[in-house]
């Protein structure tokens, strides 16, 4: 089973070699470190995928700082642009070159979409946007305890397999909704519409526009390539049509509108200095002075839940793609993995950037042949280096980066669906509402959460109940919690 759109090795070859042989001898210190050859991959293979990861998640750059300061704190404040987008940029490479080092996995970090909300619109209006930052660094640290205790990878090793396998579709429907959204190929309809279809086909249900005209043809290129097992598919997808767009921007004066977050025209400077005025401006217990024990509590297990499981989803998702799950269907280092994720949700919040997490768009570096860490270190250097050239970071499109989700999520389903026992409904069902949950309601913790509660809830009706782990729950006791926050807050006169 192939899983890149280059000649990779499969899964089964990664460890030993083909039929069963010792692993190939590392040729070098950095080879033996991050067991590149181990891995049946290469030193051109990580570079490339690392410089994919980063074209497919340098969006966030731009959009975390849009999100975070679109709101205000309690006291009317909003946080600058440039310090955020330094913030963004800094935390996001610096996470991602740990995540690198020390877990050795291809899974860049960067501000999360969906906490960042949860802090801008729950969080800061009733409070300081440092104490905001720091019940982000608390929730971080609670991480950090749950793994030293052993706690969050035994959560890990307690989902069924046939469920894991399901998280990973999920997130292979989920990133493809990304990237027919963020390319403008589908969109949403407004609630003025008064419409049941909630999406439609481009706007009003035509396609139209150059944009979303590079986004069809860069899919159709990058499908070709992958089925001609062309080596850097989706990265030649990628750079074929930003080239493309900046000649079609250039040639027909298109508005900086027409293609959404990012411009496709080269910026007459490309160096700035960057602003590190957010950096480690927060409050760590200030934020429950101004709120209270209780709703405090609740607002970092928010938080803490919503990092906790979306990052578990997507290194679960990254690593089957990447074949890196061994026979018990555990990933190597999780350990290690799981500690830099806690300290990448921690160190987020300390540069005000919000809590930082593990980025489905690994999966496009995964597409390229990616598999160890070093990887990340072109991607996490490239975040760096995003910080004094962050002109040149908003150069491609979305409409040049989103096709390779499409291919990617296609990649994923293909390698796990059949993976799935569909005849065992206590397990089917379950994975089935885990799959179509994450892109509709385009959240990974809703996903799993929903997955678990059905899996609980089926194996009881089954009388299979003795075979729920324990573990299993309590994870869905907090789940059940999760869903019923709003009703709960009321409850408790938090709202």
């Amino acid at each position: 089973m192939t899983t890149s759109a280059s000649p990779a090795v499969a899964p089964s070859q990664i460890s030993t070699g083909p039929a069963g042989d010792p692993a190939p001898e590392p040729r070098n210190a950095l080879d033996r470190y991050f067991r590149i050859t181990e891995r049946g991959s290469s030193v051109s293979r990580e570079l490339r995928g690392g410089l994919a990861t980063f074209f497919a998640m340098a969006y966030i750059v731009v959009l975390n700082p849009i999100i975070l300061g679109a709101g205000h704190d309690k006291f009317g404040h909003q946080l600058d642009n440039a310090q955020l987008v330094t913030a963004t940029a800094l935390m996001a490479g610096l996470s991602t070159v740990l995540m690198g080092v020390i877990g050795n996995v291809p899974i860049a970090c960067a501000a999360g979409l969906g906490i960042n909300a949860v802090v801008s619109l729950q969080l800061a209006p009733k409070m300081s946007w440092p104490d905001a930052m720091g019940m982000v660094v608390l929730a971080g640290l609670v991480l950090m305890l749950l793994v030293a205790s052993g706690l969050r990878q035994r959560v890990m090793d307690a989902i069924p397999g046939g469920l894991r396998r399901a998280i990973a579709i999920g997130i292979g429907l989920f990133i493809s909704l990304i990237g027919l959204v963020d390319s403008g190929f589908v969109s949403r309809n407004p609630d003025a519409a008064h419409t049941t279809v909630p999406l439609s086909l481009g706007q009003g249900g035509q396609l139209h526009g150059w944009p979303v005209l590079v986004f069809v043809l860069g899919l159709a290129l990058t499908f070709v390539l992958v089925v001609r097992k062309v080596r850097g598919a989706i990265l030649i997808g990628i750079v074929a049509m930003t080239v493309l767009a900046i000649v079609v921007n250039a040639a027909a004066g298109l508005p900086d509108t027409a293609w959404g977050l990012s411009v496709p025209k080269m910026p007459s400077h490309i160096v700035g200095a960057p602003d590190f005025g957010l950096i480690g401006h927060i409050s760590l217990f200030g934020g429950f002075r101004e709120v209270g024990l209780l709703t405090g509590c609740l607002f970092v297990f928010t938080v803490l839940l919503s990092g906790f499981f979306d990052a578990m989803g997507t290194i679960i998702g990254v690593g089957e793609e990447a074949g890196l799950m061994d026979e018990k269907g555990q990933l190597p280092n999780m350990g290690r993995i799981l500690m830099v994720d806690g300290i990448a949700v921690a160190a987020g919040g300390l540069g005000s950037s919000s809590a930082n997490t593990c980025f489905v768009e690994s999966t496009a570096g995964v597409g390229e042949g990616a598999r160890t860490g070093l990887a990340n270190l072109m991607t996490g250097g490239l975040f760096l280096l995003a910080l004094v050239f962050t002109p040149l970071a908003t150069v491609v499109p979305s409409q040049a980066a989103t096709p390779a989700l499409l291919v990617v999520g296609f990649l994923i389903m293909a390698s796990n669906v059949r993976e799935i026992d569909w005849s065992d409904f206590t397990i089917a069902i379950p994975a089935f509402l885990t799959v179509i949950s994450m892109p509709f309601t385009y959240s990974i913790t809703n996903g799993i959460g929903i997955g678990v509660l059905a899996f609980i809830l089926l194996r009881i009706a089954d009388r299979r109940a003795r075979e729920i782990p324990w573990l299993l729950n309590a994870v869905g006791l907090c789940f059940l919690v999760y869903f019923m926050l709003d009703p709960i807050e009321q409850a408790l006169g938090v709202k």
